[in-house]
């Protein structure tokens, strides 16, 4: 796939259009905001285990990357965006499990 083709699907998974969804009061508000700094720091540390294992996989094959972790790695970093939206505010949306994973 075109390169440019590939950011803009990307660009469009993170900031593209967004159901509507009912704004909730701040104290449900903030319990997902827990639960979803709780689910961040996890995805910090299967991140860290992620570029581990690529970098060895990448050392026994001279340099070339094993795609499917790649696309793993796209796809936590994708989820790791919209739960940033949400955590931020620039969002209502809460990303998965609450929603579709894209």
């Amino acid at each position: 796939m075109d390169n440019g083709m590939e950011d803009d699907k990307i660009d469009g998974r993170i900031h593209g259009d967004q159901p509507e969804v009912e704004k909730s009061g701040l104290g449900v508000r903030l319990i997902y905001m827990v639960i979803l700094w709780i689910m961040l720091s996890l995805a910090h540390s299967v991140l860290t285990l992620a570029t581990i294992v690529q970098f060895v996989l990448m050392l026994i094959n001279q340099g070339q990357p094993n795609e499917r972790l790649a696309e793993f790695g796209t796809d936590l970093g994708i989820w790791i965006a919209k739960a940033a939206r949400f955590q931020t505010g620039a969002s209502e949306v809460k990303p998965w499990p609450w929603t579709d994973l894209d």
